[in-house]
């Protein structure tokens, strides 16, 4: 229920007068009391209803009392009390709302003196309105409240005496008493007219009844339980610091947590400035001023933070004078005010500074050092301006309370940074830095920490084999952290060197399976059980046959687009996770046309709780279809589509491979008879063909090469044997195999030997040489370098 429009109360005079002192309303009391009707009034100027017109000059501040003699309609003069309050302007225009105090009889106070000395005397501010809200009685308490007497403002009502939006509120409540004769109880924090300070006031409204039970009246009390109510907010303020401070592990989040969650309960404006971490990535032990500071986050009750000085990011150096550096150097919280002359040296050290704090009315400072665990990491800055009242010991507990918390959360975040930074560094440089050029594919990769959990255990690689192949892995070890990431690089150590020896596959997960079973173990014998697994994808290309062998350990299968196709999933055995020990693993084998595409990753890249893998296996199918002659924009394309703004939960390594053919024309094939007299012809036969290749300048290293490795494979190895030269613009490299699973070693003969001396020629004289196990016997390579022409 709305109360009556207090115009229409004829016991009370109200009028208003706008910014030009002209009457814009006119009530009903006004008329009564002096005469004139509405239109007689409205817009004329309300000097001419005064007996001393210049008297309509006392009105200033937002509130004014005081006698004044008015002129009656008929010509008489009236002595009349006016209250009147400026109210707030609206647009560019304000006013002021003049009342009149009725003088009736039937609104004096009791004359019982024991009551109304108890009532007036009471320590909780007290008042009585009558059933048509006019203040019937206030006690003496309620007095200092609103700074106005019993006298003056008997007969008005509440919204007479203040403009506030809590005065009409009020006035509502009492009317809302009044219709249902219900008692109501609210609760808030108030700055009284008559208090230097806001009071925390627990306010009940109850229904005054006579005998017969009929709502006469309403009684409004006042307890001020502002200790009780700062207690309450003080706590509320500590239990919201704990829930939004510390969100994440970023450090200049967590100090602009800090800043938003002391505004507006604690301060006006709320500055965060760190010290830099040194070398070691602690912060500086010895502290003296000036001290250089970092802004990392600040916040105002104002938009656009407006009492800033330093932008985030940026750095200032601090003097002893200033609250930074004073509360960092005395590692305690210091309390200082303008008025004080504390700041003075600090605000003429900095003119821009000063001119902020002049133009807000800056009147407070409490500058808190951000400590934990036995370091100082930074300092806090809380400022007043527009609350008036200072900083208060129980603030300075309640700051230091939230600035600790914040502190730890601090610490915890750049502990977490320096790590993160550290395992990347090490990830980076465990990584491949570039990708070898080889003649069997074009490569380009991307390796993307994640953006939360830190780095991982995600590894890529490229490997020259024997015989123009190339070998490409990509692995995921569990885990996130420096531990991962070294686990990550002994596997990629254990992978290359596996891939040294030319072993399939499929035997090389199982090798790598039984070093993550001891890795695992090694990791258990301080009692705690080993958690050491990973996940592995290992391909081999041969650009001669254009075959290429897979297998995987409980990785994801790769992607396969070939030329004019679409892209698709390799239909490859799963195979068990790494560390399982024991499990077998399949390899599977395809014919790639030159210029097949594919794309190896880990799990990362398509595991999202956005989607599910099959929509995440689409997407990634439509960003490979794109076409491109270029892998480094198809992988940014792949990492657009794939991976959130923010960044992916996991690490994600990607590999993208586009394979090449080496043509008919640049390998020859010969099969040996097992007749050492025909080892002659066979070097005449290489020499002819490097002549056609025109690589005649290597004619004299391959004869010897040929007729070391065929004459080993006549003696030792078992037929059929077959030669086979292979070059490229940079190699010529010479393959002899036979049906024999005897692998040959190099030996160093002796001074006497006639022996022995056949394999180390032939290292001394190419690049590399080696052999590798076939399903049919071995093979005997050898790498002879080519000058380059240029």
């Amino acid at each position: 229920m709305r109360p009556v429009d207090p115009f229409d109360d004829a016991s009370t005079a109200r009028a208003v007068i706008d910014d030009r002192g002209a009457v814009a309303r006119w009530g009903v009391g006004a008329r009564r009391l002096l005469g004139y009707e509405a239109h007689e009034v409205l817009g004329r100027p309300a000097a001419a209803l005064l007996a001393e017109p210049d008297a309509l000059a006392a009105l200033a501040g937002p509130r004014w009392s005081g006698d004044l003699t008015l002129r009656h309609r008929d010509g008489r003069t009236v002595s009349a009390h006016l209250l009147a309050l400026r109210r707030p302007p609206r647009g560019d225009r304000a006013d002021w709302r003049v009342v009149v105090r009725p003088d009736h009889t039937e609104l004096d106070p009791p004359d019982d003196v024991v009551t109304a000395a108890a009532l007036s005397q009471s320590p909780c501010p007290m008042l009585v309105c009558d059933e048509r809200l006019r203040l019937r009685w206030i006690n003496d308490r309620m007095t200092e409240l609103i700074d106005l007497p019993d006298h003056e403002v008997r007969g008005l009502r509440i919204t007479d005496i203040g403009v506030r939006p809590e005065n009409a509120e009020i006035e509502e409540l009492l009317a809302e008493v009044l219709a249902t004769g219900r008692a109501r109880d609210i609760e808030g924090y108030v700055r009284p007219s008559g208090l230097n300070r806001a009071a925390g006031m627990l306010t009940r409204i109850a229904p005054l009844t006579d005998g017969s039970g009929r709502v006469r009246g309403a009684c409004l009390t006042g307890h001020d339980f502002t200790e009780h109510y700062l207690a309450r907010e003080r706590l509320q303020l500590v239990n919201e610091a704990s829930v939004r401070i510390g969100t994440t592990l970023d450090v200049t989040r967590t100090a602009q947590e800090l800043a938003d969650v002391c505004i507006p309960s604690l301060a006006d404006f709320v500055s965060v400035d760190l010290l830099d971490p040194q070398e070691s990535g602690e912060a500086p032990t010895e502290l003296a001023a000036p001290v250089e500071l970092r802004r990392a986050a600040h916040h105002s009750v104002d938009p656009g933070n407006p009492m800033a000085v330093v932008k985030p990011g940026h750095t200032e150096v601090y003097p002893a004078t200033s609250p930074q550096a004073g509360s960092l150097v005395a590692g305690r919280t210091i309390v200082a005010t303008v008025a004080s002359g504390r700041l003075d040296q600090w605000l003429n050290w900095n003119r821009t500074r000063g001119e902020r704090v002049k133009e807000f009315g800056v009147h407070s400072t409490m500058s808190v050092p951000i400590q934990a665990r036995g370091q100082t990491l930074g300092v806090a800055v809380l400022t007043r301006y527009r609350r008036p009242d200072p900083f208060t010991p129980d603030d300075v507990l309640l700051a230091e309370e939230i600035t600790a918390r914040a502190a730890v959360c601090i610490d915890n975040a750049r502990r977490f940074s320096r790590e993160r930074e550290t395992a990347l560094a090490l990830q980076r440089s465990l990584l491949p830095r570039s990708l070898p050029r080889t003649a069997a594919v074009q490569a380009a990769s991307r390796y993307l920490p994640a953006a939360r959990a830190g780095v991982g255990g995600d590894w890529f690689d490229v490997i020259p084999l024997s015989g123009m192949r190339v070998a490409m892995v990509v692995g995921d070890v569990v885990g996130h952290g420096i531990q991962a990431s070294a686990t990550m690089g002994r596997l990629r150590t254990a992978v290359r060197t596996l891939a040294d020896i030319d072993l399939a596959p499929d035997e090389l997960l199982t090798h790598l399976d039984d070093l993550v079973v001891r890795l695992s173990a090694e990791a258990g014998h301080d009692g705690s059980p080993g958690e050491v697994g990973a996940t592995c994808l290992y391909a081999v290309y041969d650009p001669v046959s254009r075959r290429c062998t897979l297998a995987r350990a409980g990785h994801p299968a790769p992607m396969m687009m070939m030329p004019g196709g679409p892209a698709r999933q390799v239909d490859l055995p799963a195979g068990p996770p790494l560390g399982l020990g024991g499990l077998p693993f399949e390899s599977a084998e395809l014919a790639l046309p030159e210029g097949t595409v594919l794309s190896l990753f880990t799990d990362g890249l398509v595991e999202s709780r956005q989607r599910d893998v099959d929509a995440s296996h689409a997407l990634l199918c439509e960003a490979l279809a794109v076409p491109s002659d270029s892998l480094e924009e198809s992988c940014d394309r792949v990492l657009h589509a794939l991976l959130p703004s923010g960044g992916s939960t996991d690490d994600v390594a990607l590999l993208l491979a586009r394979t090449l053919g080496l043509p008919a024309s640049q390998v020859a094939t010969w099969d040996i008879p097992a007749d050492p007299a025909l080892v002659a012809p066979v070097r005449k036969q290489v020499v002819e063909q490097l002549a056609r290749w025109d690589l005649s300048e290597a004619s004299f290293t391959a004869e010897l090469v040929t007729s070391e490795l065929v004459t080993n494979a006549i003696r030792y190895g078992a037929h059929p044997i077959r030669l086979r030269l292979i070059h490229d613009a940079t190699t010529l490299i010479c393959e002899v195999s036979d049906t024999s699973h005897t692998a040959p070693h190099l030996r160093r003969a002796k001074t006497w030997d006639e022996g022995g001396r056949g394999l180390l020629l032939v290292a001394q004289l190419t690049q590399r040489w080696g052999s590798r196990h076939t399903p049919d016997g071995k093979t005997i390579w050898a790498e002879i370098g080519l000058l380059d022409e240029e």
